[in-house]
């Protein structure tokens, strides 16, 4: 077969992680896997950081994402998982909510419901700080009902009273619906129960990193 550009080259199928690729390490040439080069990359690193304010989410629309654009990804490709594999996302924004209002964090990965706070009944907030971190440990790896992943994290955020903090503790695993071997992307999003415009929640800071 005659070399070819790069762009000569036919066009692959979807990734399935098990591709090799070449590289030079101490003057040889060795070959490597899409996974291991991803296990690599991906290890002790940041994976995603937003770059400005999330869209608010509103009481009278009351479903959306706590998540807007930035560097990085957010997305584990097929297969890309290993057991083991540890990730923690840290989220800092502003909320209000009128007393007596109901708020709910979801944590997902592809309609795949990973943790959430439960439904929340909020006291009087206007314009508090909020803080969401979440840790996931990758237990099993494989498809639906053998793959596992756990999930844990609190949700805290100060309201109008001097001084008052609200801290929900929250954890669950899954390992019916969880599916490595399709690739994974994570969505935080905040859902409100009242149909209020006064209820108002966007994160202002949101790193995801891969920390083992």
């Amino acid at each position: 077969m005659p070399n070819l550009p790069i762009s000569g080259l036919p066009t692959g199928n979807t990734l399935d992680g098990t591709e090799l690729f070449a590289m030079v390490q101490d003057g040889v040439t060795k070959q490597t896997s899409l996974n291991s080069l991803y296990t690599s990359l991906s290890s002790n690193y940041g994976l995603f950081n937003q770059t400005g304010d999330s869209t608010p989410v509103l009481g009278n629309a009351p479903t959306g994402s706590l998540i807007d654009g930035g560097a990085g990804t957010l997305s584990v490709p097929a297969n890309g998982f290993k057991v083991g594999d540890a990730f923690t996302a840290n989220f800092h924004g502003k909320l209000t909510a009128v007393q007596n209002h109901t708020l709910e964090i979801h944590i997902e990965s592809d309609g795949t419901n990973l943790a959430d706070t439960g439904v929340i009944t909020m006291p009087n907030v206007t314009n508090k700080d909020w803080t969401l971190n979440i840790d996931f440990s990758i237990n099993a790896i494989g498809a639906a009902g053998v793959a596992e992943i756990a999930s844990a994290g609190t949700f805290t955020f100060r309201t109008n009273s001097a001084g008052d903090v609200v801290t929900e503790i929250f954890s669950s695993v899954n390992n019916t619906t969880f599916d490595t071997t399709i690739d994974n992307t994570l969505v935080v999003k905040a859902i409100w129960a009242n149909s209020n415009a006064s209820d108002s929640i966007y994160s202002r800071i949101f790193t995801l990193r891969k920390t083992y």
